[in-house]
């Protein structure tokens, strides 16, 4: 009985503490779309790739990673690292490139059932 009743609650624990599903997100980085990253971000991102780093909308955002896709067109994009805490979370992912690989950083914060992208950096 008690082992019935552990079992049940360790069930309960991860489906409620199962992280957000950034899929959608890594896949529009593996793919290289910009538009499709602009659409996913909050009113206000911190973008920053090598030569810029700026706070904007999601439009200029979108129009940084495009100069960046354009000039180190991606190979594939794995997720390393995903954590959430509360309406929080963040990632950390490997991107080949044509030019080389590079790390990305991504926090992002949960509203109802979107993810919303805060910050975006590619190192």
């Amino acid at each position: 009985m008690k082992q019935a009743v552990l079992t049940i609650i360790c069930l309960l624990v991860s489906v409620y503490m199962q992280a957000v599903d950034v899929t959608p997100i890594a896949n529009a980085f593996k793919d290289g779309k910009s538009a499709v990253l602009a659409t996913m971000m909050d009113r206000e991102v911190d973008i920053a790739v090598p030569g810029v780093s700026e706070k904007g909308n999601p439009a200029a955002a979108g129009s940084v990673l495009a100069v960046f896709f354009r000039q180190n067109k991606p190979a594939g994009f794995t997720v390393v690292h995903h954590a959430d805490k509360k309406e929080n979370g963040f990632f950390v992912g490997k991107l080949p490139t044509s030019t080389g690989e590079y790390r990305v950083n991504v926090t992002y914060r949960v509203e109802g059932d979107k993810v919303l992208i805060q910050s975006i950096r590619i190192e």
